[in-house]
């Protein structure tokens, strides 16, 4: 197995020569090293001879990064240690190391990529992972369905989640409903999963599935999203979008990804940890919730920071997510319910009633918390309509008391927002739509020539 060693200036040569030496008694082939910092113990020039070709340069991501594209290897070994490389040091490059689809490997660690089944030949592929849960990733799906079907593409999102169904489930198109919705509970099933608020709030197909843990790198350990796509292939749509569920990405090769952050996500789950990973497998970058009254404008300005120096200016927009009702309910009185924070819920409120013409007479942000919601609900007033996001105890509690006492029931979408100067929402999306289909199309036509 061919190895790229990772050593450090803080060992003496002799030192590391004899490491090299034991990698090389345990089977691996060393083909070169990459110096990634430190030189305590070199010599006045700098230079370190371990009888193989040296690698190196001033941004250690890139040193590795250009060793693995020039020299193939099959696994990356680290031979550094700490202070050349700390912990958040070696979250970095284990990013650079995955996102290329090898072994990153050390004295007493060993991370493998996530895996990555191949996207079916034909179908252009568009993922929309997150940082975490609550990040806005149905969303922002929703919003790539919608204008993907703008642009004729016929799409279909492949969304999972730890609430999906045990072999994945088809929604087509305008079939989700109330009615349909309170007839999944009543038989027993989770009728607020992802793919069903997919279809709902896009009016596009949707294909459910279903995954149980995450990995540091976003690997689920169980799902059966690669059947699910499998069906959304024979129908032959011209973008598959996959909806990655909490910090779990879908175990696909996609052609293009996006990448969702919320406002108030710590820079550290980007900086350190395995953040650099899921920014090397996007594209684009969506901030959600930019407007967070509780977050300082300095925190959203580093955020924002960060991720343009990773993606690029172009390639990083700021949104708000604002509730829009999917039924006319203008001038009715409405309990509003979401899963968002009391903070954001109030500002959601006013929105509502600004731009929607309703009168809140009263609202919950514990559509996550089924007592709390149920005890919200009872204390209500009078109502004439439900207004509700599609998500967690929205239809076992919310729909099934505003029915109990007669009220109609109205869902709720959140449709992202473009926020500052110069944040182009339009031309980011239209971008990441023709990135994918551009890639899935050379994809398939490196398919067929190989074949």
């Amino acid at each position: 197995m061919r190895a790229l060693v990772l050593v450090d200036g803080e060992h003496y040569p002799p030192v590391t020569r004899w490491a090299i030496d034991v990698a090389r008694g345990r089977g691996l082939e060393v083909v070169a090293a990459v110096l990634v910092g430190g030189g305590e113990k070199l010599d006045a020039g700098g230079a370190l001879d371990l009888g193989l070709p040296v690698r190196g340069g001033a941004e250690r991501g890139a040193a590795v990064a250009a060793a693995i594209d020039e020299l193939h290897p099959d696994l990356v070994l680290d031979l550094s240690d700490e202070p050349v490389l700390g912990y958040r040091e070696r979250m970095e490059v284990a990013a650079v190391v995955l996102g290329r689809g090898l072994v990153y490997e050390g004295a007493d660690f060993r991370f493998e990529p996530p895996p990555a089944a191949p996207s079916p030949a034909g179908v252009p592929t568009l993922a929309v992972i997150g940082t975490g849960k609550r990040t806005g990733k149905t969303a922002i799906a929703g919003e790539v369905a919608r204008r993907a079907s703008h642009r004729g593409l016929a799409p279909i999102v492949v969304a999972m989640g730890r609430g999906g169904p045990a072999e994945p489930q088809v929604a087509e198109a305008g079939t989700v409903g109330l009615d349909t919705l309170l007839q999944l509970v009543r038989a027993g099933q989770h009728a607020a999963s992802d793919y069903l608020e997919d279809a709902l709030t896009t009016g596009v197909t949707t294909i459910g599935a279903r995954r149980a843990g995450g990995g540091l790198a976003g690997a689920p350990y169980a799902s059966n999203v690669e059947a699910a796509l499998a069906i959304a292939a024979t129908r032959r749509p011209g973008l598959a979008i996959l909806e990655g569920s909490g910090a779990s990405i879908p175990p696909i090769a996609w052609d293009a990804g996006v990448l969702v952050v919320p406002a108030d996500c710590p820079l550290e789950y980007l900086r350190g940890y395995f953040g650099p990973y899921r920014l090397l497998r996007a594209d684009l970058a969506l901030v959600t919730m930019a407007r967070s009254p509780v977050l300082g404008p300095e925190a959203l300005s580093q955020l924002t920071a960060h991720l343009r120096g990773a993606l690029g200016d172009a390639r990083v927009v700021p949104t708000e997510l604002r509730p829009v009702p999917l039924a006319d309910v203008r001038g009715r009185n409405v309990f509003f319910a979401t899963t968002a924070s009391r903070i954001a819920a109030a500002g959601q409120v006013r929105h509502l009633e600004e731009t929607s013409g309703v009168r809140v007479t009263g609202w919950s942000a514990r559509l996550a918390d089924r007592a709390g919601l149920a005890e919200d609900l009872d204390a209500a007033g009078d109502y004439d309509v439900l207004l509700t996001e599609l998500k967690a105890a929205a239809v076992d509690v919310a729909c099934e008391h505003a029915v109990a006492r007669g009220a109609e029931v109205a869902f709720v979408d959140n449709r992202p927002e473009a926020l500052g100067d110069g944040a182009d929402l339009d031309a980011a999306l239209a971008e990441l739509l023709d990135l994918a289909v551009a890639r899935g199309i050379d994809r398939g036509a490196a398919t067929e020539e190989h074949r």
